[in-house]
């Protein structure tokens, strides 16, 4: 774990209320794994007072790393406002990520709006060959170009809650209808989104027996597991009653979160 004060190259709108922010560091970028995340301060001031936590997007250049962030907040909204040049103080790499699938075997990457950052940096790590992108939005305009992130995708499909793009519902719906025509292919499922998503995507696999891990998203105050803030209840086969997503996470197989309980 680095902290240390990281420039910033570039902060760049991505689609309607998401931007693209690239931070200079060779010690976060040459260390950080897809599903990692960082603790930024949005200013160089203390107001806001606490970090925020950021899903890695990737890396460039050997010592550029991305984040990718909506506005939803004071704290986001102050972020957008970043100028090139300006240090931020940053935390990180922290988490546990995604374990890298092995090359020969299908990987369905499932993303819900601003959840796809992490999995942005883990398609990265992937043949193409072996790769089906499917991304949910609620309309055309949130859509987020894989491209403006410095990735080429073949087979990506979208799903938008109006139907301004792609097929007109949710994102789940486009993995029943692929785990429907795929009859007895052996994939692996990796997710992050919104819970209500994640709660879909996890009955869906552990039903079928497929292999799924999601990353969750959490209210974190310290993304070391001091605060307990972003505790969440384990199922009952495991061996910890409670994890908290910023230590023992935010990566977890599906199977291993007591879904009922969120």
């Amino acid at each position: 774990m680095i902290e240390q004060e990281s420039e910033v190259i570039f902060n760049k709108k991505v689609a309607d209320g998401t931007f693209l922010m690239g931070l200079r560091s060779y010690e976060i970028s040459s260390g950080a794994k897809p599903g990692q995340f960082v603790m930024l301060r949005v200013r160089q001031s203390f107001d806001p007072l606490l970090r925020r936590p950021f899903s890695i997007c990737g890396t460039r250049e050997d010592d550029i790393f991305l984040i990718l962030y909506r506005l939803v907040g004071r704290g986001t909204t102050i972020l957008s406002h970043v100028g090139e040049g300006t240090k931020l103080s940053v935390t990180g790499p922290l988490g546990k990520g995604f374990d890298i699938p092995k090359p020969g075997r299908k990987s369905l990457l499932i993303a819900g709006g601003i959840g796809i950052a992490p999995l942005i940096f883990l398609a990265r790590k992937i043949k193409m060959i072996d790769l089906i992108f499917m991304a949910g939005y609620g309309s055309l305009k949130e859509v987020i170009d894989l491209e403006s992130a410095g990735l080429k995708v073949p087979d990506i499909r979208i799903a938008t809650d109006d139907g301004t793009l792609g097929h007109k519902g949710l994102v789940t719906d486009l993995l029943e209808s692929y785990m429907t025509m795929s009859g007895n292919e052996m994939f692996k499922v990796f997710s992050c989104g919104p819970l209500h998503m994640l709660k879909r995507i996890a009955a869906i696999t552990i039903n079928s027996g497929a292999e799924c891990q999601v990353s969750l998203e959490a209210s974190m105050a310290c993304g070391l597991g001091a605060c307990q803030s972003c505790a969440v209840k384990s199922s009952s086969d495991q061996g910890m009653v409670y994890y908290h997503v910023c230590r023992d996470g935010p990566v977890f197989p599906a199977k291993s979160i007591d879904w009922k309980s969120i």
